[in-house]
């Protein structure tokens, strides 16, 4: 009978050493998250995101994203974001510049070195840009009251700058700590798992909100724990969706010797894009109404009239929105997957290491291979780009199948932020999961 490796979970040392060290990782930065951006007022951006107005969705992300700091504004509020859209765009600019597609295929191992250097160098300035415009940004859309009073460079420059690189060097110092994360806790996981801290600590002040709820309390506790475990449920299910493609090793002469040819499978994942199509989607839809509430208060009645009906229209509620946000996110993964599945170059890769796919020609370095891998990824794609639409726009679905207007509250964590919590939690458990199967022969534990 064969017993679990997880048994040895705690007595092996090493990982128990890595755990603790993650735990108190994460305690620190969920105690820095307190720390107010000097002069700041967090109420004016909590009663901006409590009433939902124009914009809230896309701040919502934000809040999401950091952790739930915007909220609280405090240092940490961008959290990790300026570092994930510095990812995102070397990401997208690697195919378009030859030199740096090269340098990524020549030598992958260097080209990540190269990526993850210069991912960090521009995450600064992206920070900086960052914080001006949270601050301009949320002050605008508060229809002028300042979430920094004392801020303006034009004003007082030196206390504007100071906000500046408060704001900066918290990013910086979550950065810090999830790469700590990933170097002495859990491997390669520390940015996943700042995030997720975030998303977690907001679950008893939204367990709290539903149970305030006199009159409808057990029903919206039990719809709440139907619905979040059925989206589990789909999460998980699509995240291991693979597609299986038969890839043959052919035999090589080794000295006098033979080897024979080996049959495998290059796995291609359903949903290779993650939740990064749902960030696209929402910066660009919302921005319609975040440019619009710069002029909800000017004195030309046209004006004011159409920035009132755009903000309205893109707020980030009703049918036109959520329609539109679910074309976005289906158009997004398929961008942002074919980005991704041209950097990796299956073709050229397999050719390289000997490899031929059945009834594929791998001449021309893999060119006929890779257009055959593109065309399959992108048929798997489709059920995963519908898959993140609907559960994008999972919360209006909800609104519209549930009466009374339970659908708002029956969810204790949104959609989007379901897939941060499931897929780090897959990849965490996989990972100890794969170290604790180093240590210890599995044939030792068949008894």
């Amino acid at each position: 009978m064969k017993r679990s490796n997880w048994r040895y979970l705690w007595t092996a040392h090493d990982i128990r050493r890595k755990l603790l060290i993650t735990f108190l990782i994460l305690a620190i930065y969920r105690l820095a998250a307190h720390i107010p951006v000097p002069g700041a007022d967090p109420s004016v951006i909590q009663q901006f995101i409590e009433g939902g107005s124009a914009g809230s969705q896309l701040i919502g992300i934000l809040d999401l994203l950091s952790g739930g700091t915007i909220a609280n504004f405090s240092v940490l509020a961008m959290g990790v974001y300026p570092y994930i859209t510095a990812q995102i765009i070397l990401q997208l600019i690697t195919p378009i510049i030859p030199a740096l597609q090269r340098r990524m295929e020549e030598d992958p191992r260097e080209g990540r070195k190269w990526m993850e250097k210069w991912t960090l160098l521009l995450a600064i300035p992206m920070a900086a840009l960052n914080a001006v415009g949270q601050i301009n940004l949320f002050t605008a859309m508060t229809g002028g009251i300042p979430v920094v009073p004392e801020y303006g460079f034009s004003t007082n420059f030196v206390y504007s700058l100071v906000v500046i690189l408060s704001m900066t060097a918290g990013t910086m110092f979550a950065i810090w700590l999830g790469e700590l994360i990933s170097e002495f806790g859990i491997r390669n996981q520390g940015l996943s798992l700042i995030i997720f801290a975030g998303i977690v600590a907001r679950v008893p002040a939204n367990l709290q909100r539903i149970l305030v709820d006199e009159q409808y309390r057990w029903l919206l506790l039990a719809i709440m724990l139907v619905v979040t475990a059925l989206t589990i449920f789909a999460i998980i299910y699509v995240q291991q969706g693979r597609r299986n493609v038969p890839v043959i090793y052919k035999g090589r002469m080794i000295g006098r010797r033979m080897t024979m040819s080996s049959r495998t499978f290059l796995p291609l994942m359903v949903n290779m894009a993650g939740m990064i199509p749902l960030i696209f989607a929402q910066s660009i839809l919302t921005f319609p109404a975040v440019f619009a509430s710069f002029f909800l208060s000017s004195q030309i009645p046209f004006v004011r009239n159409t920035a009132n009906s755009v903000s309205s229209l893109f707020g980030g509620e009703g049918t036109f929105f959520n329609i539109s946000y679910f074309i976005l996110v289906v158009a997004f993964t398929f961008f942002y997957t074919s980005v991704l599945f041209q950097q990796q170059n299956y073709g050229r890769n397999l050719v390289r290491a000997g490899a031929e796919i059945p009834n594929i020609s791998p001449r021309e370095d893999g060119k006929f291979m890779q257009a055959y891998l593109s065309k399959v990824q992108n048929r798997i794609t489709f059920p995963g780009a519908l898959f993140l639409g609907l559960v994008a726009v999972l919360p209006w679905l909800l609104t519209l199948i549930l009466p009374g207007g339970l659908g708002k509250n029956a969810m204790l964590i949104q959609s989007a932020g379901l897939l941060i919590v499931v897929g780090v939690v897959r990849d965490v458990f996989f990972n100890i999961e794969a170290e604790l199967k180093q240590r210890y022969d599995e044939k030792l534990l068949v008894r």
